[in-house]
């Protein structure tokens, strides 16, 4: 069987946002519940923080926490695993 493809997730954020700490939590958990299931994508994660940088602020400061999937916009404020998830799966 060929390996899932790699998936890459960026979550950004800032240091001290509560729903960025919430969204880190949600994403950790489902990537161990697809690392654990054979035949799942893998995925690797990115965490950028708005404080670094000034053109991720511009854009994202009033949405923060914001998961990219592939560099695409998955959801902001509030990540819902299983549409995470699903999302994921559907890339597979």
């Amino acid at each position: 069987m060929t390996p899932a493809p790699d998936i890459h997730l960026t979550l950004i954020g800032k240091p001290g946002c509560h729903l960025c700490d919430d969204a880190r939590d949600v994403v950790a958990c489902v990537r161990e519940e697809l690392a654990a299931t054979p035949g799942s994508p893998q995925t690797t994660l990115e965490e950028r923080s708005i404080l670094d940088d000034a053109g991720l602020r511009a854009r994202y400061a009033e949405e923060i926490p914001v998961l990219l999937i592939d560099d695409e916009v998955h959801g902001y404020w509030r990540i819902d695993p299983v549409r995470l998830k699903t999302a994921l799966l559907a890339r597979a």
